[in-house]
Protein backbone atom coordinates (compact mmCIF):
# COMPACT_ATOMS: atom_id res chain seq x y z
CA UNK A 1 0.00 0.00 0.00
CA UNK A 2 1.34 3.17 -1.05
CA UNK A 3 2.60 5.39 1.63
CA UNK A 4 0.82 8.87 0.24
CA UNK A 5 -2.51 7.08 0.02
CA UNK A 6 -5.47 9.24 1.41
CA UNK A 7 -6.19 8.30 4.70
CA UNK A 8 -3.12 6.36 5.73
CA UNK A 9 -0.81 8.97 6.48
CA UNK A 10 -2.39 12.19 7.99
CA UNK A 11 0.63 14.53 7.33
CA UNK A 12 0.43 13.93 3.73
CA UNK A 13 4.70 13.09 3.70
CA UNK A 14 5.93 9.81 2.62
CA UNK A 15 8.67 8.70 5.25
CA UNK A 16 11.52 10.09 3.12
CA UNK A 17 10.70 13.29 4.33
CA UNK A 18 8.74 14.03 0.73
CA UNK A 19 5.51 15.98 1.13
CA UNK A 20 4.04 19.18 -0.41
CA UNK A 21 4.49 20.91 3.42
CA UNK A 22 6.97 23.99 3.09
CA UNK A 23 10.44 24.57 5.72
CA UNK A 24 10.18 25.18 9.10
CA UNK A 25 10.85 29.09 9.57
CA UNK A 26 13.76 30.24 11.05
CA UNK A 27 12.16 32.47 13.82
CA UNK A 28 10.39 29.64 15.22
CA UNK A 29 13.05 27.57 15.20
CA UNK A 30 15.03 30.52 17.57
CA UNK A 31 11.97 30.77 19.48
CA UNK A 32 12.09 26.53 20.40
CA UNK A 33 15.40 26.93 21.43
CA UNK A 34 15.16 29.56 23.69
CA UNK A 35 12.11 27.91 25.34
CA UNK A 36 14.39 24.99 25.84
CA UNK A 37 16.81 26.80 27.47
CA UNK A 38 14.78 28.47 29.97
CA UNK A 39 13.75 25.16 30.87
CA UNK A 40 17.00 24.02 31.51
CA UNK A 41 17.97 26.64 33.77
CA UNK A 42 14.67 26.71 35.50
CA UNK A 43 12.03 29.06 33.69
CA UNK A 44 9.10 28.67 31.53
CA UNK A 45 6.60 30.71 30.00
CA UNK A 46 5.03 32.58 31.90
CA UNK A 47 0.30 32.93 32.32
CA UNK A 48 -1.49 35.84 32.26
CA UNK A 49 -0.99 35.54 36.11
CA UNK A 50 2.17 36.00 36.10
CA UNK A 51 3.19 32.39 36.94
CA UNK A 52 5.43 30.62 35.21
CA UNK A 53 4.06 27.68 32.67
CA UNK A 54 6.88 25.25 34.36
CA UNK A 55 7.08 23.82 38.02
CA UNK A 56 9.60 22.82 40.79
CA UNK A 57 10.39 20.21 38.96
CA UNK A 58 11.14 21.69 35.81
CA UNK A 59 13.96 24.00 37.51
CA UNK A 60 15.89 21.02 39.62
CA UNK A 61 15.87 18.78 36.56
CA UNK A 62 17.79 21.64 34.71
CA UNK A 63 20.00 22.61 37.84
CA UNK A 64 20.99 18.79 38.13
CA UNK A 65 22.01 18.56 34.15
CA UNK A 66 24.10 21.67 35.14
CA UNK A 67 25.96 19.72 37.59
CA UNK A 68 26.25 16.77 35.35
CA UNK A 69 27.79 18.55 32.53
CA UNK A 70 30.02 20.50 34.73
CA UNK A 71 31.23 17.05 36.54
CA UNK A 72 31.77 15.61 33.23
CA UNK A 73 33.72 18.44 31.68
CA UNK A 74 35.78 18.88 35.60
CA UNK A 75 36.49 15.30 35.23
CA UNK A 76 37.99 15.07 31.57
CA UNK A 77 40.13 17.97 32.24
CA UNK A 78 41.12 17.11 35.39
CA UNK A 79 41.77 13.30 35.67
CA UNK A 80 44.42 12.56 32.56
CA UNK A 81 48.02 13.70 33.52
CA UNK A 82 51.00 13.53 31.32
CA UNK A 83 53.83 12.66 33.71
CA UNK A 84 57.17 13.73 32.01
CA UNK A 85 60.31 11.17 31.79
CA UNK A 86 62.38 12.76 34.68
CA UNK A 87 59.48 12.97 36.91
CA UNK A 88 57.36 10.47 39.28
CA UNK A 89 53.50 11.16 40.12
CA UNK A 90 52.68 11.04 43.42
CA UNK A 91 48.62 10.62 44.33
CA UNK A 92 46.78 11.53 47.15
CA UNK A 93 43.34 10.54 48.29
CA UNK A 94 41.55 12.83 50.25
CA UNK A 95 44.77 14.07 51.43
CA UNK A 96 46.49 10.41 51.98
CA UNK A 97 49.00 8.89 50.05
CA UNK A 98 47.50 6.41 47.64
CA UNK A 99 50.07 5.48 44.58
CA UNK A 100 53.17 6.88 42.87
CA UNK A 101 52.45 7.24 38.63
CA UNK A 102 55.72 6.24 36.30
CA UNK A 103 55.77 8.21 33.30
CA UNK A 104 53.22 8.43 30.13
CA UNK A 105 49.56 9.41 30.38
CA UNK A 106 48.00 8.34 33.71
CA UNK A 107 44.79 8.87 35.44
CA UNK A 108 43.19 9.93 38.59
CA UNK A 109 40.07 10.84 39.79
CA UNK A 110 39.83 14.57 39.67
CA UNK A 111 40.13 17.14 42.38
CA UNK A 112 39.16 17.19 45.08
CA UNK A 113 38.85 13.19 45.43
CA UNK A 114 42.59 12.90 44.20
CA UNK A 115 45.28 15.10 43.88
CA UNK A 116 48.81 14.69 41.86
CA UNK A 117 51.82 16.18 42.68
CA UNK A 118 54.81 15.49 40.20
CA UNK A 119 58.17 15.41 41.58
CA UNK A 120 61.37 15.40 39.35
CA UNK A 121 63.70 12.93 40.23
CA UNK A 122 66.63 13.51 37.75
CA UNK A 123 66.98 17.42 38.56
CA UNK A 124 70.58 18.39 40.73
CA UNK A 125 69.49 20.64 43.23
CA UNK A 126 72.08 22.38 45.50
CA UNK A 127 72.04 24.11 48.98
CA UNK A 128 75.04 26.06 49.94
CA UNK A 129 75.71 27.60 53.14
CA UNK A 130 74.43 31.34 53.50
CA UNK A 131 78.06 32.53 55.80
CA UNK A 132 81.14 30.91 56.89
CA UNK A 133 80.47 28.55 59.43
CA UNK A 134 83.37 28.83 62.15
CA UNK A 135 83.95 25.24 63.30
CA UNK A 136 87.06 24.08 65.79
CA UNK A 137 89.40 21.70 64.59
CA UNK A 138 91.13 18.72 66.74
CA UNK A 139 94.33 20.93 67.64
CA UNK A 140 91.91 23.60 69.22
CA UNK A 141 92.33 26.27 66.06
CA UNK A 142 89.14 28.03 64.36
CA UNK A 143 88.15 27.47 61.04
CA UNK A 144 85.70 28.91 58.33
CA UNK A 145 84.24 27.00 55.74
CA UNK A 146 81.59 27.60 53.28
CA UNK A 147 80.22 24.48 51.88
CA UNK A 148 78.02 23.63 49.15
CA UNK A 149 75.56 20.46 48.29
CA UNK A 150 74.20 18.43 45.19
CA UNK A 151 71.86 16.45 45.26
CA UNK A 152 68.97 14.59 44.05
CA UNK A 153 65.32 13.24 44.91
CA UNK A 154 65.76 9.35 45.01
CA UNK A 155 62.61 8.14 47.01
CA UNK A 156 60.10 11.01 45.71
CA UNK A 157 57.17 9.59 48.85
CA UNK A 158 59.69 9.97 51.45
CA UNK A 159 60.34 13.32 50.44
CA UNK A 160 57.35 14.61 50.45
CA UNK A 161 55.62 12.75 53.91
CA UNK A 162 58.78 11.93 56.12
CA UNK A 163 60.20 15.36 56.53
CA UNK A 164 58.34 18.85 56.92
CA UNK A 165 61.20 20.45 54.90
CA UNK A 166 63.65 18.94 53.23
CA UNK A 167 66.35 21.27 52.44
CA UNK A 168 66.49 22.87 55.72
CA UNK A 169 66.89 18.90 57.07
CA UNK A 170 69.83 18.80 54.88
CA UNK A 171 71.14 22.10 55.30
CA UNK A 172 71.47 21.85 59.32
CA UNK A 173 72.60 17.99 59.25
CA UNK A 174 75.54 18.94 56.32
CA UNK A 175 76.48 21.34 58.96
CA UNK A 176 76.42 18.90 61.71
CA UNK A 177 78.45 15.98 59.39
CA UNK A 178 81.19 18.67 58.52
CA UNK A 179 81.70 20.21 62.55
CA UNK A 180 82.40 16.37 63.20
CA UNK A 181 85.03 15.50 60.20
CA UNK A 182 86.78 19.15 61.38
CA UNK A 183 86.98 18.52 64.79
CA UNK A 184 88.56 15.08 64.32
CA UNK A 185 91.37 16.47 61.69
CA UNK A 186 94.15 19.48 62.64
CA UNK A 187 94.04 22.87 60.69
CA UNK A 188 96.87 22.41 58.94
CA UNK A 189 95.58 19.54 57.42
CA UNK A 190 92.59 21.16 56.62
CA UNK A 191 94.17 23.71 55.09
CA UNK A 192 96.42 21.83 52.44
CA UNK A 193 96.36 18.47 51.37
CA UNK A 194 93.51 17.47 53.50
CA UNK A 195 90.41 19.17 51.95
CA UNK A 196 89.46 16.45 49.35
CA UNK A 197 89.56 13.82 52.38
CA UNK A 198 88.06 15.97 54.37
CA UNK A 199 85.31 16.57 51.77
CA UNK A 200 84.61 12.78 51.21
CA UNK A 201 84.60 11.96 54.25
CA UNK A 202 81.67 14.53 54.70
CA UNK A 203 79.51 13.17 52.08
CA UNK A 204 80.03 9.36 53.38
CA UNK A 205 78.58 10.63 56.95
CA UNK A 206 75.84 12.81 55.50
CA UNK A 207 74.51 10.54 53.14
CA UNK A 208 74.10 8.10 56.47
CA UNK A 209 72.21 10.88 58.57
CA UNK A 210 70.12 11.19 55.73
CA UNK A 211 69.50 7.71 55.05
CA UNK A 212 68.61 7.22 59.12
CA UNK A 213 66.29 10.12 58.65
CA UNK A 214 64.25 8.56 55.37
CA UNK A 215 64.50 11.85 53.42
CA UNK A 216 64.64 9.85 50.37
CA UNK A 217 67.49 12.16 48.91
CA UNK A 218 70.76 11.13 47.87
CA UNK A 219 74.25 12.88 47.79
CA UNK A 220 75.62 13.53 44.91
CA UNK A 221 78.78 15.48 45.66
CA UNK A 222 79.88 17.76 48.77
CA UNK A 223 82.64 20.53 48.04
CA UNK A 224 84.03 22.71 50.59
CA UNK A 225 84.02 26.04 48.54
CA UNK A 226 85.97 28.24 51.22
CA UNK A 227 88.18 27.03 53.73
CA UNK A 228 90.10 29.87 55.41
CA UNK A 229 91.37 30.93 58.96
CA UNK A 230 89.70 33.67 60.83
CA UNK A 231 90.53 37.23 59.95
CA UNK A 232 92.50 37.96 62.86
CA UNK A 233 94.76 35.73 62.59
CA UNK A 234 95.00 35.82 59.31
CA UNK A 235 98.04 37.69 58.56
CA UNK A 236 100.26 35.19 61.13
CA UNK A 237 98.85 32.43 59.11
CA UNK A 238 99.48 33.93 55.65
CA UNK A 239 103.26 34.20 56.84
CA UNK A 240 103.09 30.63 57.90
CA UNK A 241 101.75 29.40 54.44
CA UNK A 242 104.77 31.38 53.04
CA UNK A 243 107.28 29.51 55.01
CA UNK A 244 105.97 26.26 54.28
CA UNK A 245 105.59 27.57 50.00
CA UNK A 246 109.39 28.68 50.51
CA UNK A 247 110.63 24.92 52.02
CA UNK A 248 108.60 23.50 49.49
CA UNK A 249 110.55 25.58 46.92
CA UNK A 250 114.16 24.52 48.15
CA UNK A 251 113.09 21.09 48.37
CA UNK A 252 112.27 21.25 44.77
CA UNK A 253 115.01 22.88 43.32
CA UNK A 254 117.46 20.67 45.49
CA UNK A 255 115.62 18.04 43.98
CA UNK A 256 116.25 19.34 40.73
CA UNK A 257 120.09 19.98 41.44
CA UNK A 258 120.27 16.17 42.93
CA UNK A 259 118.74 14.76 39.58
CA UNK A 260 121.26 16.47 37.32
CA UNK A 261 124.09 15.88 39.43
CA UNK A 262 123.83 12.44 40.66
CA UNK A 263 123.57 10.99 36.89
CA UNK A 264 126.57 12.83 36.00
CA UNK A 265 128.41 11.16 38.56
CA UNK A 266 127.19 7.71 38.03
CA UNK A 267 128.00 8.42 34.45
CA UNK A 268 131.63 9.39 35.36
CA UNK A 269 131.71 6.18 37.70
CA UNK A 270 130.36 3.93 35.05
CA UNK A 271 133.60 5.29 32.17
CA UNK A 272 136.33 5.42 35.36
CA UNK A 273 135.23 1.42 35.66
CA UNK A 274 134.82 0.86 32.48
CA UNK A 275 138.30 2.16 31.62
CA UNK A 276 139.89 0.63 34.18
CA UNK A 277 138.12 -2.83 33.46
CA UNK A 278 139.61 -2.27 29.34
CA UNK A 279 143.25 -1.53 31.06
CA UNK A 280 142.89 -4.20 33.37
CA UNK A 281 142.05 -6.92 30.33
CA UNK A 282 145.01 -5.33 28.19
CA UNK A 283 147.31 -5.53 30.93
CA UNK A 284 146.08 -9.16 31.13
CA UNK A 285 146.22 -9.70 27.12
CA UNK A 286 149.67 -8.53 27.28
CA UNK A 287 151.05 -10.47 30.16
CA UNK A 288 149.55 -13.24 28.85
CA UNK A 289 151.10 -12.63 25.08
CA UNK A 290 154.76 -11.64 27.01
CA UNK A 291 154.68 -15.57 28.67
CA UNK A 292 153.60 -17.04 25.54
CA UNK A 293 156.61 -15.74 22.99
CA UNK A 294 159.03 -16.48 26.03
CA UNK A 295 157.60 -19.96 26.05
CA UNK A 296 158.39 -19.69 22.61
CA UNK A 297 161.87 -18.66 22.44
CA UNK A 298 162.39 -21.15 25.16
CA UNK A 299 161.06 -23.92 23.15
CA UNK A 300 163.61 -22.39 19.93
CA UNK A 301 166.56 -21.60 22.59
CA UNK A 302 166.28 -25.57 23.51
CA UNK A 303 166.46 -26.48 19.93
CA UNK A 304 169.36 -24.55 18.83
CA UNK A 305 171.13 -22.10 21.82
CA UNK A 306 173.48 -20.17 19.68
CA UNK A 307 171.17 -19.32 16.34
CA UNK A 308 168.56 -18.00 19.16
CA UNK A 309 171.11 -15.95 21.43
CA UNK A 310 172.47 -14.40 18.60
CA UNK A 311 169.63 -13.35 17.03
CA UNK A 312 168.06 -11.82 20.86
CA UNK A 313 171.03 -10.54 20.75
CA UNK A 314 170.69 -9.07 17.41
CA UNK A 315 167.18 -7.91 18.36
CA UNK A 316 168.47 -6.61 21.60
CA UNK A 317 170.83 -4.26 19.43
CA UNK A 318 168.02 -3.45 17.34
CA UNK A 319 165.86 -2.11 20.20
CA UNK A 320 168.34 -0.58 21.81
CA UNK A 321 170.13 1.77 19.08
CA UNK A 322 166.40 2.53 17.42
CA UNK A 323 166.00 4.53 20.58
CA UNK A 324 169.66 6.33 20.56
CA UNK A 325 170.84 8.70 17.92
CA UNK A 326 172.95 6.94 15.31
CA UNK A 327 176.87 8.61 13.95
CA UNK A 328 178.62 7.78 10.86
CA UNK A 329 182.34 7.96 11.61
CA UNK A 330 185.17 7.92 8.86
CA UNK A 331 188.20 7.35 11.12
CA UNK A 332 190.04 5.96 8.06
CA UNK A 333 191.16 9.58 7.14
CA UNK A 334 194.42 11.16 8.51
CA UNK A 335 192.56 14.39 9.30
CA UNK A 336 189.53 15.58 11.12
CA UNK A 337 186.80 13.17 11.75
CA UNK A 338 183.22 14.13 10.79
CA UNK A 339 180.17 12.00 11.79
CA UNK A 340 176.75 12.31 10.73
CA UNK A 341 173.31 12.26 12.57
CA UNK A 342 171.56 10.45 10.38
CA UNK A 343 168.25 11.17 12.87
CA UNK A 344 169.35 14.75 12.06
CA UNK A 345 168.54 14.57 8.26
CA UNK A 346 164.81 14.70 8.82
CA UNK A 347 163.30 17.97 8.09
CA UNK A 348 159.97 17.32 7.33
CA UNK A 349 159.30 18.61 11.36
CA UNK A 350 160.29 21.65 10.26
CA UNK A 351 162.90 21.86 12.71
CA UNK A 352 166.51 22.81 11.70
CA UNK A 353 169.68 20.53 12.18
CA UNK A 354 172.76 21.39 13.63
CA UNK A 355 175.66 21.25 11.83
CA UNK A 356 177.96 18.17 12.79
CA UNK A 357 180.66 18.99 14.95
CA UNK A 358 184.15 17.79 14.62
CA UNK A 359 185.61 15.10 16.04
CA UNK A 360 189.97 14.88 16.79
CA UNK A 361 191.76 11.34 15.86
CA UNK A 362 193.31 11.64 19.62
CA UNK A 363 191.03 13.45 21.30
CA UNK A 364 187.47 13.13 22.98
CA UNK A 365 186.64 16.65 22.44
CA UNK A 366 183.97 18.52 20.14
CA UNK A 367 185.19 21.38 18.16
CA UNK A 368 182.83 23.66 15.77
CA UNK A 369 182.80 23.04 12.04
CA UNK A 370 184.62 26.93 12.17
CA UNK A 371 187.49 25.99 14.48
CA UNK A 372 190.55 25.44 12.34
CA UNK A 373 192.73 22.22 13.67
CA UNK A 374 196.33 23.22 13.98
CA UNK A 375 199.28 21.02 12.47
CA UNK A 376 200.39 19.78 15.76
CA UNK A 377 196.76 18.37 16.15
CA UNK A 378 197.05 16.05 13.43
CA UNK A 379 200.85 14.98 14.15
CA UNK A 380 199.58 13.91 17.76
CA UNK A 381 196.15 12.45 15.90
CA UNK A 382 198.27 10.55 14.06
CA UNK A 383 201.00 9.27 16.34
CA UNK A 384 198.04 8.47 18.68
CA UNK A 385 196.59 5.87 15.54
CA UNK A 386 200.20 4.40 15.24
CA UNK A 387 200.87 3.75 18.97
CA UNK A 388 197.12 2.02 19.09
Amino acid sequence: MPWNEPGKNSSGKDPWGKGSSQPPDLDEVFSGLQKKLKGLLGGGDKGTNGSSSGGGSGRSGGFGLILIAVAVVWVIFDSPHTIDQAERGIVQTFGKYSRTLEPGLRFTWPRPIETLTKINVSDIQDVVSATDDRMLTSDENLIDIKFAVQYRIADPQAYLFKVRDPKEVLQLASESALREVVGGNAMDFILEEGRGQVASDTKQLLQEIITRYNAGIEILSFNLQDVKPPMQVKDAFDDVVKAREDQERFKNEAQAYANKVVPEARGAAARITQEAEGYRASKIALSVGEADRFSLQLDAYQLAPDVTRDRLYLQTLEEVLSNNRKVLLDVSSDGNIFYLPLDGQNTSTGQRSLPPPLRNAGNNSLNSPSTPSSASGNDSRSRGREGR
